[in-house]
């Protein structure tokens, strides 16, 4: 499995970007952070993410996980975001009947 490797450096609305990327061509996404700096980037860019698709009908939410890996031979613990996708409609503009007479 392919992971959005995200790190403390990395910047949310880049990482927004392709995850919103992603979701609209239908493809799995899956985020890989070490370290608390890395998780508030890859959080932030979730947030940010879920605000390029609502318009579109699409909402997003992420379920963590713990995952041990190497980095340079050395053991980390890794915490990974998959990426699930949920169908809404789009919020419509106000119509005519909605507005209220004074």
């Amino acid at each position: 499995m392919d992971y959005l490797k995200v790190s403390s450096k990395s910047s949310p609305a880049s990482v927004a970007g392709a995850i919103a990327g992603l979701v609209k061509d239908g493809k799995p996404v899956n985020i890989q952070c070490v370290g608390a700096g890395a998780v508030n980037q890859a959080i932030k860019a979730v947030a940010i993410a879920r605000g390029f698709l609502i318009p579109a009908g699409l909402d997003i939410s992420c379920s963590p996980a713990f995952s041990d890996i190497s980095i340079g031979g050395e053991s980390r613990t890794a915490i990974r975001l998959a990426i699930y996708v949920h169908r809404i409609q789009p919020p419509s503009p106000p119509s005519l009947s909605d507005e209220i007479a004074c």
